[in-house]
C-alpha cells in the first residue's frame, strides 16, 4: 500500500491555517497514521508554531520542508501565501528523513550527514532521494545548487536519483528556512529518502525557449557572470534587452557540452560598473549559452508536457 494525502490553506493566520490543513489530511487519512510529510509554507508565517502543531498531531512523523516562492496543490491549484502539507502512508516502502547542518561552509559534509541519519533509519536500500536545501542566507549569500548535487551524488551513490528543489523566500532573495522535524533552520539540508520496493518517474520541461544565436561564457567563477564571449555579460543583456536589467524572466539557456540539451540559470543582481551579474547558479566557465524568452503559454504547455513524459515512462 502506499498512499498521499495533502492538505492546503490560504488563510494568513499561522493557527488557523495549520488547524485547517491538518484537518483535511486527517480526514482524507481516515485513522491511517502516516509515515513521512513534507510542508512547503510561505515566508510570513509563524513556521515553529506550525511545525508543533504538527509534531502534536503526528508524533512520529518523518517531516521536511521549506518555505516557497509559491505553493501548489491538488486541492488549491497555485496559490501564494499559502501553507501546504503532504503525507505519505505505506507499509511497502520505507520513508525516512535525515539533515545536515552548515550547508554553506562544507556541502560534502552537510550531504553526508543527511544521508547517513536518513539511511541508518532503514532497512531497505534507497531508491530515491528528494531534497530541499538552503538558497540564500542571512548574509544575503546563496548556496551553490551544483555543489550540493555532487556532494549528495558522493554519498548516495550515482544510481539513487535526486529529486528537489532551493527554498525560496517569495523573490526577497534574503533568508530562506528549511524544516526538519520541530526544526527551523537557515543553512541546512533536509532530505527525504524512499527505500525498498517503489516504482516512480519523473519528466522535465520548462517552457523558456533560447533566442538569438549561441555565445560562450569567457569568465565566470561559481555563481558570478563576468564575461560572455570577451565582453561584459551586462552587455550581452543589454543586446536582447535593452536597457532593460537581465531579471528573473529571461535566464540563460546553458547547453550540456555539443547537445541540444539545456538548463537554466536566473540571473539575480548585477553591478553596472563591472558589468558582471550574479546569478542563482553556478555558472560554468567557457560553456555555451543563449538568452532565453518564454509566453504564459509555453510555461502551460510545458507543465502539460512534464507529466505526459513521467507516465510514458512509466
Amino acid at each position: 500500500m502506499f498512499q498521499v494525502v495533502v492538505g492546503h490553506s490560504e488563510d494568513p493566520d499561522s493557527q488557523a491555517a495549520i488547524e485547517e490543513v491538518l484537518l483535511q489530511c486527517r480526514q482524507k487519512l481516515a485513522g491511517t497514521l502516516p509515515q513521512a510529510g513534507i510542508l512547503f509554507a510561505a515566508i510570513d508565517f509563524d513556521h515553529a508554531l506550525i511545525l508543533r502543531q504538527i509534531q502534536v498531531s503526528f508524533p512520529e512523523l518523518e517531516l521536511i520542508g521549506c518555505t516557497t516562492d509559491g505553493e501548489m496543490s491538488s486541492t488549491l491549484g497555485f496559490q501564494q501565501d499559502s501553507l501546504t502539507l503532504m503525507l505519505f502512508c505505506s507499509d511497502t516502502v520505507e520513508i525516512r528523513a535525515g539533515v545536515g547542518y552548515g550547508l554553506q561552509e562544507n556541502p560534502g559534509r552537510a550531504a553526508q550527514q543527511a544521508v547517513v541519519q536518513a539511511t541508518q533509519k532503514s532497512s531497505a536500500t534507497a531508491q530515491l532521494c528528494l531534497a530541499l536545501p538552503a538558497s540564500y542566507l542571512i548574509d544575503g549569500t546563496t548556496t551553490s545548487g551544483v555543489a550540493i548535487l555532487e556532494a549528495l551524488k558522493l554519498a548516495l551513490g550515482n544510481q539513487v536519483p535526486i529529486v528537489g528543489g532551493a527554498a525560496g523566500d517569495q523573490f526577497r532573495f534574503q533568508t530562506t528556512y528549511q524544516f526538519f522535524g520541530a526544526e527551523v533552520l537557515t543553512n541546512a539540508l533536509p532530505v527525504l529518502i524512499f527505500s525498498g520496493s517503489i516504482l516512480f518517474s519523473y519528466g522535465v520541461a520548462c517552457g523558456w525557449q533560447p533566442i538569438g544565436r549561441k555565445s560562450q561564457i569567457t569568465r565566470a567563477e561559481k555563481t558570478v557572470l563576468y564575461e560572455i564571449d570577451g565582453k561584459p555579460a551586462l552587455e550581452f543583456y543589454h543586446r536582447y534587452l535593452g536597457n532593460r536589467p537581465p531579471t528573473a524572466e529571461n535566464p540563460l539557456a546553458v547547453y550540456e557540452d555539443d547537445s541540444d540539451r539545456y538548463y537554466m540559470r536566473v540571473p539575480n543582481t548585477y553591478d553596472v560598473e563591472t558589468g558582471r551579474i550574479n546569478f542563482l547558479g553556478d555558472i560554468p566557465d567557457q560553456a555555451t549559452v543563449c538568452v532565453t524568452e518564454a509566453s504564459r503559454d509555453q510555461i502551460v504547455a510545458a507543465a502539460e508536457s512534464s507529466p505526459e513524459r513521467q507516465l510514458q515512462i512509466h
